[in-house]
Parts: C-alpha cells; structure tokens; sequence
C-alpha cells in the first residue's frame, strides 16, 4: 500500500513513520557535538568510523528506532576520496535523511519496477568503540535531489540498532521536506511508496526541531 504524502500542520509531532536518522554534517566531530549539546542539553556519544569512506560520526537517540547522526571528516582517513559537502561546512547543518522500509531487496525491486533509478542494495559496517561491529544494508535513488530525498536501510537482525544504546533524553518534535512546488513533493513520495511531511519553502530545503532538556535546536539544509 502507498501512503500519501502528508502536509505540515501545526506543533504537533509529524515526522516520516519509517524514519530512521537524519545526518548532521559538520566539518569537526568534536564541534559538531558540541553544538548539538549546547542547544540541548545532551551529548551525542562517539559511535565509529566509516573505513573507506573518510569519516566518522557519534550519535544521539532521538526515541525508538529513530537516532542523530553526527557526521563529520576522519582525519585519520587521508587516503580516501573523503565526503566533499561536509569538508567545507562552516556551520553544522542537515544533510541527509534515512527510511527503513523492511526487507530492502524486496522495496529496491519496487522501485525499479515503479521505474525510480537506484543504486544497490550494498552493504555496510561500522566497527564500535566497544568492539561490536554494525552491519546493514542501504539504497539509495540516483538522483536524491542532493540530500533532499532519502536513502534507505535495512539494519541486519544480529546488529543493535543505534537509538537503543545511544545516548537519550531528546525527540524529534518535527521533520519536513520543502519546497516551492510542493505538488511535486508530493508525486515524488506517492511514487517512492513512503510518506513524508512536505511544506511550502522557497528553495529545497530538509528541516528539523530536536527537544532535549536544555531546549530546541532547529536544523535544516
């Protein structure tokens, strides 16, 4: 079944159903952190590297099943084509979201029979700081409109999900896509088969509103 794209309407809490995480860039780990705390009150916890990849990230649960990645250049990753948007941020700022659709050979073989270009499954791993390694597996669209549709994941069934554990206290009160057309937002999502809160803005922009004991942070792209 295909959910509808939703509009955004009020304060109430309206955040994508199959959300997994949204990505923080930040050209600095520890000033990413940083940031994220002093708004909220909560320190976001060292979760690993990315080996290959050039970078590295700490997380922070945002209630279950949903999670703040904090992503940030591995200076210690010299050697690899590093994750450029990140490089040359002066100001932390949204990056990237992530849906867990379930069994994700299954959705990818939808996609391509919907006609939506994609790219995987493949799968992934990250080491954490207490030995245990994460594994998973992600797909992403072709053509994502530079961060502002999502990727998708699928967590393997022996790999503790990143909310559990990480440190916790905060929500996300909110997240929406915008944009200036957002009929077209809406055909983008039906045609994707998830839904997604959409609201009118006047470039393409992600945006966010994280509550912790401290206050709100609000983010967006």
């Amino acid at each position: 079944m295909i959910a509808p794209a939703l509009s955004w309407a009020g304060d109430k809490e309206e955040v994508p159903t199959l959300l997994d995480h949204i990505l923080l860039g930040c050209n600095d780990l520890d000033r990413g952190i940083a940031f994220v705390e002093q708004h909220v009150g909560v320190r976001a916890a060292f979760g690993g590297v990315h080996p290959g990849r050039g970078t590295q990230n700490a997380l922070l649960s945002l209630g279950e099943r949903r999670y703040l990645e904090i992503i940030a250049p591995d200076p210690k990753q010299t050697n690899v084509q590093q994750f450029a948007v990140i490089k040359d941020l002066t100001t932390p700022r949204l990056i990237g979201w992530a849906v867990h659709p379930g069994d994700l050979d299954a959705f990818g073989n939808k996609l391509r029979n919907a006609g939506v270009a994609i790219e995987g499954p493949r799968p992934g791993s990250r080491a954490r700081p207490d030995g245990r390694v994460l594994h998973w597996k992600s797909l992403g669209l072709a053509d994502d409109r530079h961060g502002l549709l999502p990727f998708f994941i699928e967590w393997s069934a022996d790999s503790l999900h990143p909310s559990t554990d990480a440190p916790a206290g905060c929500r996300l009160e909110r997240f929406a896509v915008a944009g200036p057309d957002l009929d077209d937002l809406t055909k983008i999502f039906l045609r994707l088969g998830i839904e997604a809160p959409v609201e009118r803005g006047d470039k393409p922009q992600l945006r966010a509103r994280i509550t912790g004991p401290k206050g709100l942070l609000e983010l967006d792209s």
